[in-house]
């Protein structure tokens, strides 16, 4: 990779679209590492924890969400002290080695042999997620100018909404023919192509020289950008919490054929695109509005997901809705961080999804303990209207909390 450093307003058109184009690979590989131990969660179960699963199929698919789990701890871990680690060095350069970071660690998934090595893995291949996508979305910004920097944002994002529109599907039907290891061996495909288009045509931007971890750091004494990790934390749980155990609800509520749970995945996808494509405009616009009116959206889609889950038809019709409901907070928060976070904004970029892998997380978690509970596979819908309406309050108490700062300091 060529050590000399170029402005980003010298940069072609047709140079930028291939750069946000090489970046948005990433993320469709992100999307669909994060996203597939979902669909083929019974597959893991019964593969990896075939005592448990004979006896209480509920229990090992709860167990298996620990994939899940693990993967967002690492991602939490991971992004911000990776991200402010490497905040002097070329954005370039760190890109490359975390797309060939994720490659090791998703290749040990598809290969290990047990349960307990698996987790490990999948917890080492979730540290260079938040810093991936925080470092993209700096760069993204940079390449797009300050006024098109939402829509930067998005376009990044956009590959990881794709993914479920594309790469989760596919990998998860991949999985359930061949194995839910060659869903994984895919994913470890992806990122080797993220690697090699990283290499050939992102721009060799600079970091920040005189940037420390300390300094980056210090974006933890900003009270507004630890309201902004909760809405992700808090907020955005209400999707994992009911995505999480998509594949259970298809097959035991609405009475779906396990082979057609890839249609019920690339529909969410679609939403989530088309969704996430509006929200760059509406995030340009006015961030605050943005998140009020996505998260409203999506405690009115939850309620109507509850009743519709029974009915296959009906189900396909909210999951698309959801997706659509759920696509905009990612985007908006990642703004909000980026503005209030001052001059550390390598670390407040990644921290968006540190925040959003801490409601991964958390609606996984809580939404295996009520089906670990017996009680249902609907159960986990109430867990996520639960978290987002707790992330509708944190907002509402952010933007209180912002009256009382000086005209100059409010955003």
């Amino acid at each position: 990779m060529s050590r000399t450093y170029v402005d980003p307003a010298s940069i072609t058109p047709a140079r930028v679209r291939l750069s946000l184009f090489a970046l948005a690979i990433g993320a469709f590989g992100i999307g669909t590492t994060e996203f597939v131990a979902m669909g083929l969660l019974p597959d893991i179960a019964r593969d990896l924890l075939p005592d448990v699963y004979a006896t209480n199929p509920e229990l090992a698919n709860s167990h298996a969400g620990w994939m899940i789990t693990l993967y967002a701890l690492g991602v939490v871990i991971g992004a911000p002290t990776i991200a402010a680690g490497v905040a002097r060095f070329s954005r370039k350069t760190v890109l490359f080695w975390l797309a060939v970071a994720f490659t090791v660690g998703t290749l040990a998934t598809a290969v290990l042999p047990s349960f307990g090595w698996i987790l490990a893995a999948r917890f080492l291949a979730g540290l260079p997620h938040g810093a991936y996508f925080g470092i993209a979305a700096l760069v993204a910004a940079r390449l797009m100018g300050p006024e098109k920097r939402g829509r930067g944002i998005t376009l990044v994002m956009t590959g990881l909404t794709v993914s479920n529109v594309i790469g989760v599907p596919l990998a998860t039907s991949i999985g359930q023919s061949m194995g839910w290891r060659a869903a994984f061996l895919l994913v470890a495909g992806i990122f080797a192509l993220t690697a090699v288009a990283v290499a050939l045509v992102i721009p060799r931007v600079k970091g920040n020289a005189e940037q420390t971890l300390r300094r980056e750091l210090t974006v933890f004494k900003r009270p507004q950008v630890w309201f902004a990790i909760g809405i992700g934390a808090i907020g955005f749980g209400g999707f994992f919490a009911v995505y999480s155990y998509l594949a259970p609800l298809g097959t035991d509520v609405a009475g779906i054929d396990p082979a057609h749970i890839p249609w019920l995945l690339a529909t969410m996808g679609l939403g989530m695109t088309i969704g996430t494509l509006a929200a760059g405009h509406f995030v340009d616009r006015s961030v605050r509005r943005t998140l009020y009116g996505y998260f409203l959206m999506m405690v009115v889609v939850l309620i109507g997901l509850y009743f519709a889950a029974g009915w296959a038809p009906s189900l396909f019709i909210f999951i698309f809705l959801v997706g659509f409901a759920s696509s905009g907070i990612g985007p908006a928060v990642q703004t909000r961080l980026m503005d209030v976070a001052g001059d550390a904004q390598s670390i407040a970029a990644a921290l968006n999804h540190s925040a959003m892998n801490v409601g991964n997380a958390v609606g996984a978690f809580l939404g295996g303990l009520v089906i670990g509970a017996q009680l249902g596979y609907r159960a986990p819908i109430w867990v996520g209207l639960a978290l987002t309406i707790a992330g509708i309050l944190i907002v509402m108490a952010s933007y209180r909390a912002q009256r009382h700062l000086a005209p100059h300091e409010r955003l």
